[in-house]
């Protein structure tokens, strides 16, 4: 599907290889997992530029990953869910892209 989010997608974000679907994709630049940026949005409220500076990544890189995440939300979610062995996210929690 596409949206006007996928030219920012398409620079930022890329499956693994090693480990395909969607739930293993990581950013271009640094490798970072997205699923690691979302996790870590609650963390620091939602705040774009410091999940950026904490990551030293692009806040552009961390806009990418949560429009990676509203496309994959089910995916992303499940690998949470196992890291956490808790419940999904809840998407409320994130901005949007």
């Amino acid at each position: 599907m596409v949206t006007t989010e996928t030219p920012l997608i398409e620079r930022h974000i890329k499956e693994d290889l090693h480990r395909p679907g969607p739930s293993e994709a990581r950013l271009v630049a640094s490798g970072v997992s997205v699923w690691a940026i979302i996790g870590y949005l609650p963390t620091v409220d939602g705040e774009i530029d410091q999940v950026a500076e904490d990551y030293d990544i692009e806040p552009e890189a961390v806009r990418a990953a949560i429009a990676y995440y509203h496309q994959e939300r089910a995916a992303i979610d499940a690998r949470l869910a196992a890291n956490a062995g808790s419940r999904p996210i809840h998407a409320n929690h994130f901005p949007a892209a």
